[in-house]
């Protein structure tokens, strides 16, 4: 049991819950890591009934972690074991999608045509099918066939030249701008944006999402700062990128830190009179002085402990809080007052998001084992008894049943 959750059993699993706002939804993932299963969980999280056709196991990363119950980004779909390679997993792929809405793949361009699941024969199959593929640089193009990951992606952008701090080499930012946030929930929101074009017009159609593009469509305020001079491209000297002693984080007394986003007058007046700074300071927009400013508000908050400044901020408007450690934001009162984090299995981890009135979210499965479900989830899918043993036999699926461990 996580710190914080002592009073707090573990959040049920219900798969047969139907109510999130995609319920109904069928949707067919062609297993891969980073953002094509960040965009299926999220489907996933919202009501949508998701296949994930993992490889078997031994043929290949199924999953980043050694333990695949603890891959979250895995969660609340069933999984299906498919050797892609074999002459009959077309056939299985294709019955598949058949039935489906969506198809999620995160292959290098040319490699599904290969493997005999391309847009082409698969919008064959079902006219209705909406065909999301996730790259990093796009279906086409000179840089197409490149291989690459997240830093690359977002480096080529222009977004990771402005992330940093100034005189240090560009931070790298997790893979929040590229795998997550330009890749997996663009490719979410275009997948929304094509089952609703697909209403008016009863066809599919094929969306390239690419990382790259996608990166840059998160910078689009920033491009648009720099051309109009309100934004220098040198790192760590803007309002927003820690050149702003006012908008930054801070070390307090017990090594821990607070962020501090006082970017208003009458919000920044605020910061100034709980830090107790002199009224000589430096004005807040006076740039050649921001480096004394900084140093002021530095010692200042570090006279303190987090907790206390916390605790001092309260009925105050500074636009302070904490800097929580993934380990400590379960445990924040906001974060249990509203039910931000769930455990299942032991595992903390973010509850489904965003909220809806009427049809809420809610997280279904556990992460499944590569294979976990192969005749089940097939069977459920309405293929037929004969099909299933048959693939079974030649090898292009396989069922985990007598090996499925208890964890």
């Amino acid at each position: 049991m996580k710190p914080g959750h002592e009073s707090s059993p573990p959040t049920p699993l219900d798969p047969r819950s139907g109510t999130g706002p995609l319920a109904g939804l069928r949707v067919v993932e062609v297993g891969s890591i980073g953002p094509g299963p960040f965009c299926a969980m999220l489907l996933a999280d919202l009501g949508a009934e998701v296949l994930r056709l993992d490889r078997p196991v031994g043929t290949g990363m199924v999953s980043p972690n050694e333990n695949p119950r603890e891959e979250l980004l895995h969660r609340g779909r069933e999984s299906v074991a498919v050797d892609l390679k074999n002459p009959r997993a077309a056939e299985v792929v294709l019955d598949l999608v058949e039935r489906a809405d969506v198809l999620i793949e995160g292959m290098r361009p040319g490699v599904a045509e290969r493997l005999g699941i391309g847009p082409e024969v698969a919008l064959e199959r079902n006219p209705r099918l909406i065909y999301g593929r996730m790259t990093g640089f796009g279906q086409d193009g000179p840089l197409a066939q490149a291989v690459g990951h997240d830093i690359n992606y977002v480096a080529l952008s222009g977004v990771l030249s402005t992330i940093g701090r100034r005189g240090d080499a560009p931070a790298v930012p997790l893979s929040l701008v590229g795998d997550f946030g330009g890749g997996g929930m663009l490719l979410a929101l275009g997948i929304l944006a094509a089952l609703h074009e697909r209403q008016s017009s009863g066809l599919g159609q094929v969306i390239d999402a690419a990382m790259v593009e996608g990166a840059a469509l998160l910078g689009t305020a920033f491009f648009g700062y720099a051309q109009n001079g309100s934004w220098r491209e040198e790192r760590g000297t803007n309002l927003v990128d820690s050149g702003a002693p006012f908008y930054d984080a801070y070390e307090t007394a017990d090594g821990a830190w607070l962020s501090v986003g006082a970017l208003e007058p009458h919000f920044f007046e605020d910061l100034c009179d709980l830090l107790e700074l002199p009224p000589e300071r430096p004005g807040q927009y006076d740039r050649d002085r921001w480096p004394v400013l900084r140093e002021l508000i530095a010692a200042a908050i570090k006279g303190r402990t987090r907790e206390e400044w916390v605790a001092r901020a309260v009925g105050r408007t500074p636009c302070i809080a904490p800097v929580l450690t993934l380990s400590e934001a379960p445990a924040h009162p906001h974060h249990q007052a509203r039910d931000t984090f769930v455990e299942v299995d032991g595992i903390v981890q973010p509850a489904p998001a965003p909220r809806f009135s009427r049809t809420p979210a809610a997280l279904r499965r556990r992460p499944p084992l590569p294979g976990e479900h192969t005749h089940s989830a097939l069977a459920q899918w309405g293929i037929d008894p004969t099909s299933i043993q048959q693939w079974v036999a030649d090898g292009a699926v396989v069922d985990r049943r007598n090996e499925r461990e208890t964890q």
